[in-house]
């Protein structure tokens, strides 16, 4: 779909995903969940994409997380046809990447989330499901659920359990408060913090050195590393040999060692 809400910008070998709705804090509204599920299903479609970044506009936030207004007023008309509580569990377990948060746990290429400003509720769940976070120094992030009457699904529990641990992660979707940039990197919720400044720059080479490996090779290191966590070591070991057993039947395994020989950019093919 065409949104001018949601931009999507190809440069080199990197896609751009840009939340462009500042006046609203970037506040995902329907059209915004639509252009965001749209814009990632295009760069997993296009073999010349490699790496994927997501930011938003503005000098204020990354987003704050969904549209509460038109939640307010979808709620509030009596028109609208409210799901029961089971129907909307089962619509949130569909398969697909229906969410922006699914759109973007789905995508097989690596994904960075560029953070500054407000990175709230579903804002903090999108980069959550992104592999990679680089925060600017004036971040602030948290999930704000329960101070509005709901909890963090679509992974807020799970995903931040995951990768600060689940007695940091229960701190911060209990009290709904928001915590700084240098927290979150002390706890490894975010790779590296930048200045405000800096932060566009960190996401370009950051994606230029991931876009330096293969293309199959990208795809199944993070396959690798996403699966694998969840499973026994021994197991997971399985896992990594057969996707490293695949990844040495491509054209791209041969074409590394001849490069390295030749002294010269390997002239990757993605097959």
């Amino acid at each position: 779909m065409s949104t001018d809400k949601v931009l999507y910008e190809v440069i080199g070998q990197t896609a751009w995903i840009t939340l462009n709705r500042p006046e609203a804090l970037n506040a995902i509204n329907e059209e915004m969940r639509l252009g965001i599920v749209d814009m990632c299903a295009r760069a997993q479609a296009d073999r010349n994409v490699q790496v994927v970044l997501v930011r938003g506009a503005g000098e204020k936030a990354f987003t704050v997380g969904g549209d509460l207004k038109e939640r307010a007023q979808r709620n509030a008309d009596p028109s609208e046809a409210q799901a029961s509580p089971l129907e909307a569990r089962q619509a949130r377990q569909l398969p697909g990447g229906s969410s922006p948060i699914e759109a973007f746990a789905l995508l097989q290429k690596p994904a960075i989330a560029l953070l500054h400003g407000y990175t709230v509720g579903a804002g903090l769940l999108i980069a959550m499901a992104c592999d990679i976070r680089i925060a600017a120094d004036n971040a602030r992030l948290g999930v704000t659920e329960v101070r509005r009457g709901f909890m963090p699904a679509s992974g807020g529990t799970q995903r931040l359990a995951r990768i600060v641990g689940p007695a940091k992660a229960l701190e911060i979707c209990l009290s709904g408060e928001l915590i700084d940039a240098s927290e979150a990197y002390r706890i490894g919720l975010v790779n590296k913090l930048v200045p405000v400044d800096g932060l566009t720059q960190a996401g370009e080479e950051m994606a230029a050195s991931f876009a330096k490996g293969a293309p199959l090779a990208l795809r199944y290191v993070k396959e690798s590393v996403h699966k694998g966590i969840d499973l026994p070591l021994d197991q997971a070991l399985r896992l990594e040999s057969d996707l490293a057993a695949f990844v040495l039947t491509t054209e791209d395994s041969k074409e590394g060692p001849r490069a390295f020989v030749e002294k010269r950019p390997p002239a990757w093919k993605g097959r």
